[in-house]
């Protein structure tokens, strides 16, 4: 299946996490850019945020709920660079969230099987909260 069709099925209580986690990191994303050309990210409940779209219409999408009038430029990254480089590289509690602002929304959190040990803050010696 597709990600959009693993993350559906999640949605309909129908999913299967590792199929899940596994299409994300085969999946290339769309990672928008903040003005100084970094990724775009958020902090909420002490976890900085990557956002990232499976389309240009998610992403669309999100801009226009959050009332953005501006070109949003991206990049197209593998899910799994972005957990296994880029979170790691935050240096604090970093996970993924996909698709937010549209219908079906997903989070991947800074825990194990999903980031590195190394940066998982559910692990002795993970990042800490």
């Amino acid at each position: 299946m597709s990600l959009t069709d693993e993350v559906a099925a999640m949605h309909a209580q129908r999913g299967r996490p590792a199929a899940l986690i596994g299409e994300f990191r085969r999946t290339a994303v769309l990672v928008p850019l903040d003005e100084g050309g970094g990724l775009w990210s958020s902090e909420f409940g002490g976890v900085r945020w990557l956002h990232a779209f499976t389309d240009e219409t998610a992403l669309v999408r999100f801009a226009m709920a959050r009332g953005e009038t501006r070109d949003w430029d991206y990049r197209s990254v593998l899910g799994a660079r972005l957990l296994d480089v880029v979170v790691p590289a935050v240096g604090a509690p970093a996970g993924v969230a996909l698709d937010v602002g549209g219908e079906r929304p997903m989070l991947f959190p800074p825990v194990t099987g999903i980031v590195p040990e190394a940066v998982a803050v559910d692990v002795p010696g993970g990042e800490e909260q």
